[in-house]
């Protein structure tokens, strides 16, 4: 597990990037790390991101570790985190405008929620592993084409169990801090279909079940395949700006082509489901199957429908559909609308990211601005049974 004289190779494209040695390190235990992903992405966002690639080496050149990164505009359009990266991106004076725009070099998958940047093997400590991956972004940060450019370098998202690893970062003047939290819903063994389920609720959850079961009784729900992708690529890309354009922060936007990717590189890995009222598709969902963890991962909605017809919240019951179907361990809801997911019997877990400013100044006051982010606050609720609750 020595790392002395650690060596690296730096891709610019996944297309140059040595398959073997990747997936000798990936040995498939991350789908948002497999190349088939990230082709799809990179081919759908290389227009308005860069992407970079990192194998390292131990003494041996036996491949031991792995690194995404993405160089992103940050765009706040909100007032909690308006002021705060103002700050991180050296933009004081500009801290009163409606919108701010920061560059930032990413380590982890901007689109998808979890440690899906960095993983290594047990040919390396962990501490080794953190300080050469805190050596790559800073030499990415000073890169001179990019020099004068790059606000600040983050790396996301760590659960729970990583976080003592994580801290490795803190040696390498990374300060931690906590945003909304992902609400994930253990699947009880118990429950083999739907009736199971919401057998499980308290009858005030159940009858509300209902009720939105009613309310989207005249939706029509479709499995896409990648032709029904393709024909409604236009109506797709305008769902999901509907739901983007509400978020008060966004690192970047995928496009419909990015999803077309998906399901011709990951196949029955990505799953897509649209939403007709009639002959109008007026929702989508998407998912992406992994393994033990449905990750529910974006929805698309026309906003005109949604209240009228429970859309949103048929499309979450639908997630708890597929998870049993899948058989899946627990199901992964994401940031955003805690306490509708709640109701489904969703559980807060805590994430944590890292983030270094690269002016070594700024970076020292960073210590209160990030000490004053905190999770969005919900009212958790209850849904299930004293005997079905964890």
């Amino acid at each position: 597990k020595v790392c002395s004289e650690p060596k690296l190779s730096l891709f610019d494209s996944a297309a140059l990037v040595n398959k073997s040695d990747w997936n000798n390190v990936l040995k498939e235990k991350n789908l948002y790390l497999s190349l088939e992903f990230l082709t799809a992405l990179e081919d759908a966002k290389k227009d308005d991101m860069e992407f970079r690639y990192i194998i390292y080496y131990n003494s041996a050149l036996k491949p031991v570790a792995i690194a995404y990164i993405q160089l992103v505009h940050f765009i706040d359009k909100g007032l909690k985190y308006q002021e705060i990266f103002c700050k991180l991106g050296n933009k004081l004076k500009n801290k009163f405008l409606e919108s701010i725009e920061v560059k930032a070099l990413v380590c982890g998958n901007i689109f998808a929620s979890g440690e899906n940047g960095f993983m290594f093997t047990s040919d390396i400590e962990p501490s080794d592993a953190f300080n050469l991956l805190a050596g790559s972004m800073k030499r990415l940060t000073q890169d001179e084409d990019k020099n004068g450019q790059i606000s600040f370098s983050l790396m996301k998202d760590f659960w729970p169990k990583s976080i003592t690893l994580a801290n490795n970062l803190k040696n390498n003047s990374y300060r931690g801090f906590e945003i909304d939290v992902n609400m994930v819903l253990k699947i009880h063994p118990d429950w083999k279909k739907m009736d199971d389920y919401f057998s499980s609720m308290n009858a005030k959850f159940r009858t509300k079940a209902k009720g939105v079961y009613k309310k989207s009784e005249a939706v029509r729900v479709k499995i896409f395949e990648l032709n029904d992708i393709i024909k409604h690529k236009e109506r797709i890309e305008t769902l999901y700006l509907s739901v983007l354009n509400q978020a008060d922060y966004k690192f970047g936007e995928l496009n419909a082509t990015a999803l077309i990717n998906f399901k011709r590189n990951l196949s029955e890995k990505f799953l897509f489901k649209g939403y007709f009222l009639k002959e109008t598709l007026i929702g989508f969902s998407i998912a992406f199957y992994l393994d033990t963890i449905l990750d529910a991962n974006m929805v698309g909605l026309d906003y005109d429908y949604n209240k009228e017809y429970a859309v949103y919240q048929r499309m979450l019951y639908d997630f708890v559909e597929e998870s049993l179907h899948l058989r899946v361990k627990e199901l992964r809801l994401g940031r955003t609308a805690e306490q509708i997911k709640s109701s489904l019997g969703a559980e807060p877990v805590d994430m944590k990211l890292y983030i270094k400013h690269r002016n070594r100044i700024t970076n020292k006051l960073l210590a209160p601005i990030i000490s004053s982010i905190t999770p969005s606050k919900f009212e958790l609720r209850a849904p299930f049974r004293k005997e079905f609750a964890y």
